[in-house]
């Protein structure tokens, strides 16, 4: 077993020997992630929505083995990149159904980015690897004194194949030591989280509108050596900018300079958008973001997040806002990002290639922020590239999209008891009080089981170097294995808390809903409190 990484609270319940059996068994843990890893689940690719369903067969045979009551549901048809196909089914699950108990609504996916190894992976992404690390090696990488126990690189390894097996992990360790389970626990595990959870909005409403609180165990730490419980999400508008105009792919030297080209049109559109130092270029974005006070300002005080060890993590020289670490974290929480993801249609490959793309499709999204409407941001969007557009005075055709509706931005409340159950958990396994954080990343689902009127706590298990979505992704070693401890001591620690949630109020008002400042939700305040 990895080393313990810190002295922990002590644990209640029967968590001590679920701690050990959990320690016993670390080989099992990542022998059944191995497997999990090896199926290509990618939903953004037509081609491997046969493996987003083995990826769901898998996961439902766990279930039937330890006896969790499961079904499929079908979530019909979509267009992907012009082709009708089937969506991944959803798996709905039920363990437990003791009225005396507490029920916990669990969330997670088992669908994941695109990867490839020669898109720069050291190892083969769909094989799980684990490399060794020393002491020295976690010291440069700013771990303080939690090691890493070496690192589990591949796809989904952390989001979020890892963390989503961990919660039938600690169901075989209380089933094999003959314990009561502390709660009962719905699930519902999706295939198309990475791209928008398209077709769960319904299912969530109705399957998590009969249950109690919602954890997400997804995501990560703020930073590398700090746990942290998460209470808040930005939202995400993705955008696609196609510029056509040849009928095919032109060669450079017999047409070159006699034709107006797609991808200059294109490039001078996306340079419109962004500068080098990350300010949004697009008129009206930004009027929507709430004005800075000063005391929210200080909540940025003494948060535990090193700027080296982001830079380390990012593998850049220089930050944009270093050496500020207020303003650092702000750009990443509370102000609106617009990122150039790549082109499409454009030669990508190895080699000299002398052509000219008859069609070229940009790709970019927009991180929103509390108070920003996805469909207010993309009329914004709109209207600036078609003036942009408009100047070029260009033969060719431009067209705006966006892959799916956007999703606003999440905010919840961290004095209820969910996410003090979790606040009580990272203590209990990792011996320190977590970061209360909110975060830059977004699990569009979260908002739609907002709107159940349940508390919904996101519980990161890997560090913020896990590389989600990038080259070489990683899971450590020791995250893993206390990850799965995290959600053991999450369901004791809810189970024993006494102070019960408030009457779940399904929300009616339209988004984006207002909150209490006080709890940092980030949403425009209009309790007369604050």
């Amino acid at each position: 077993p990895p080393p313990r990484p810190r002295p922990a609270k002590q644990p209640k319940g029967a968590l001590p020997t679920v701690f050990q059996h959990i320690d016993r068994h670390v080989e099992e843990y990542v022998s059944v992630l191995a497997d999990a890893v090896s199926i290509p689940s990618v939903s953004s690719d037509a081609a491997r929505r046969p493996a987003c369903r083995d990826m769901v067969a898998f996961y439902r045979r766990m279930m039937d083995d330890l006896g969790v009551q499961n079904e499929i549901r079908e979530l019909g048809k979509h267009l992907c990149r012009g082709q009708e196909i089937d969506l991944p089914p959803v798996i709905l699950g039920r363990y437990g159904s003791d009225p005396t108990k507490p029920t916990i609504c669990a969330y997670g996916h088992l669908d994941v980015q695109p990867a490839a190894k020669e898109d720069g992976w050291a190892t083969d992404p769909f094989t799980l690897t684990w490399v060794a690390k020393s002491a020295e090696d976690d010291t440069r990488a700013g771990y303080g004194d939690f090691p890493s126990g070496g690192k589990l690189h591949g796809r989904g390894a952390t989001d979020d194949k890892g963390p989503v097996l961990s919660w039938l992990f600690i169901i075989e360790a209380y089933q094999k030591l003959k314990e009561p389970f502390p709660v009962n626990l719905l699930f519902l595990v999706e295939c198309m989280e990475e791209s928008h959870s398209q077709g769960l909005e319904p299912v969530v409403l109705k399957e998590f509108a009969t249950g109690g609180a919602i954890c997400v165990a997804d995501n990560n730490w703020l930073g590398v050596r700090q746990p942290c419980v998460q209470y808040g999400l930005r939202g995400i508008n993705y955008f696609l900018l196609e510029v056509s105009g040849p009928s095919k792919d032109l060669h450079s030297g017999r047409f070159g300079g006699s034709v107006h080209e797609p991808m200059v049109d294109l490039v001078k559109l996306l340079a419109s958008l962004v500068d080098s130092k990350g300010n949004i270029l697009v008129p009206g974005v930004m009027d929507s973001v709430a004005p800075l006070t000063d005391a929210e300002r200080k909540l940025y005080d003494g948060i535990d997040f090193p700027l080296d060890g982001h830079r380390q993590a990012c593998g850049v020289k220089r930050l944009l806002h270093e050496p500020d670490l207020g303003k650092s974290l702000m750009h990443i929480w509370r102000y609106p990002a617009l990122s150039i993801h790549g082109i499409e249609g454009a030669h990508s490959g190895p080699g000299a290639k002398t052509v000219i793309p008859g069609k070229v499709i940009g790709k970019f999204s927009i991180r929103l922020v509390p108070d920003q409407k996805p469909e207010e941001i993309t009329a914004l969007v709109r209207k600036h590239l078609e003036g942009v557009f408009a100047t070029l005075g260009s033969a060719n055709d431009m067209e705006v999209s966006t892959d799916g509706e956007g999703a606003p931005a999440f905010g919840g409340n961290p004095e209820d008891r969910n996410f003090l159950a979790a606040a009580r958990a990272n203590e209990c396994v990792y011996g320190v009080v977590p970061d209360f954080v909110r975060s830059g990343g977004s699990i569009p689902v979260a908002l739609t089981m907002q709107d159940t009127g349940r508390s919904v706590v996101l519980l990161p298990v890997g560090r913020n170097d896990d590389g989600h979505h990038g080259q070489n992704e990683k899971i450590d070693l020791n995250n893993f294995i206390c990850g799965i401890k995290l959600l053991a001591a999450y369901v004791t620690e809810f189970a024993l808390s006494v102070a019960p949630l408030p009457a779940p109020v399904p929300q009616t008002q339209a988004r984006p809903r207002k909150g209490c400042a006080r709890f940092m939700s980030g949403f425009k305040c209009e309790c007369g409190d604050c």
